[in-house]
């Protein structure tokens, strides 16, 4: 039986159009057809097929198994994976929820609503930025797969720069990073100082308002006060109404409506509803009626409470609106006053206590804005 070596030969002597053999040239435009050419030969090879050639040198070390390409050309996986798994909107990862329309494109939880809260200004229909669907909170789903995968992949701590898995990240800022920003224990009276929280034990043993004299400290703890005063006086007037005879209170639902106008513009109107016996209606407006409120980064609702009923006599009465029992919005509570008359029947717009833009567009994305109204009916 012949060796490797002598097929080798009698294929090297083989003639080229003969078919008892395959030829080196056959060989190497085969090898340049399957690997892509003949670098990837040259580096590829067979661990007998080099003794092929008459160059061969039975020396040299074997060949790679696989060309690697410069860690430049492929990049790191990380790196891939954030092109992947980017929200298609402001193109960063998803902090938190990730939705996805029909076709598949992610969008974080930010955008969708803000792209949700845009098509009720412009009375148009949701549609994803990529393949133009339509998108709706019931047509598109949340991506748990995308939302753990973006979990692990590792991020740079601002503070101290290295990397950790996103889902860590946040308990390492607060609990264990070295150069996180801290206070000091001092703060309560007057101390402003911030730092490293590794430079937090050094300062503390020289910091001087310990030793502040009762006066000095008693300017320092009335400014304090005066903050402290200001959500103590909310509170007590909130318990105080709640001491009054004739209390009501109703789910409202605004419901979205458009004017007359030749530019038409967005507003909100309740149902007539019933409380202490009278009969009321709530309207609400975006940035006060503005003519591109789309166009706007920074975004506001105010409202109106309208009496409906005819009275004998005034009613003078307090009112509040806070947030429905099942939904997320953050609403800090005001409470306004108005004595209502056949005359005066309506307040003035007041803001909507929403802590900010990201608020605003949660409820403008929602199909109801749904809410709790207070009246309290103050006694002559």
């Amino acid at each position: 039986m012949s060796s490797m070596e002598e097929r080798g030969e009698v294929g090297v002597a083989a003639a080229p159009g003969s078919s008892g053999g395959l030829g080196v040239g056959a060989v190497g435009a085969a090898l340049e057809t399957v690997v892509g050419g003949p670098s990837m030969q040259e580096e590829v090879g067979f661990r007998r097929g080099e003794g092929l050639g008459p160059e061969s040198d039975p020396d040299e070390p074997p060949p790679k198994k696989r060309l690697r390409l410069p860690e430049g050309e492929s990049g790191k996986l990380e790196e891939r994976l954030y092109s992947v798994l980017c929200c298609t909107v402001c193109l960063d990862l998803p902090k938190a929820s990730v939705y996805q329309c029909t076709n598949g494109h992610l969008m974080c939880a930010g955008c969708f609503i803000h792209l949700l809260a845009d098509s009720r200004l412009k009375e148009e229909q949701a549609t994803c930025p990529n393949c133009r669907c339509e998108i709706t909170k019931s047509l598109c789903c949340r991506n748990l797969a995308v939302e753990k995968a973006v979990s692990e992949l590792p991020t740079d701590c601002p503070f101290c720069l290295k990397q950790f898995p996103r889902s860590s990240l946040e308990r390492h800022q607060k609990e264990e990073c070295q150069d996180r920003v801290t206070q000091c224990k001092y703060k309560r009276i007057g101390c402003p100082w911030k730092g490293p929280f590794h430079e937090l034990p050094a300062h503390e043993e020289e910091c001087c308002h310990p030793t502040k004299t009762g006066t000095e400290l008693m300017g320092i703890l009335g400014e304090m006060d005066q903050s402290h005063s200001r959500e103590l006086t909310l509170y007590n007037s909130i318990f105080s109404l709640l001491c009054y005879e004739k209390i009501g209170f109703t789910e409202v639902q605004f419901r979205p409506y458009r004017t007359d106008d030749f530019i038409t513009r967005l507003y909100y109107e309740s149902p007539r509803f019933t409380v202490l016996n009278q009969t009321w209606v709530l309207k609400a407006r975006v940035n006060d009626s503005e003519r591109n409120p789309n166009l706007s980064c920074k975004r506001t609702l105010s409202f109106q409470l309208i009496l409906k009923s005819k009275v004998n006599s005034a009613i003078e009465c307090s009112f509040l609106l806070l947030k429905g029992p099942y939904d997320d919005v953050r609403i800090k509570p005001v409470i306004h006053h108005h004595a209502f008359s056949n005359d005066t029947n309506e307040t003035d717009y007041v803001p909507l206590p929403i802590t900010d833009s990201v608020e605003c567009n949660k409820l403008l994305a929602a199909k109801n804005i749904n809410l709790r109204l207070f009246i309290f009916q103050i006694q002559k």
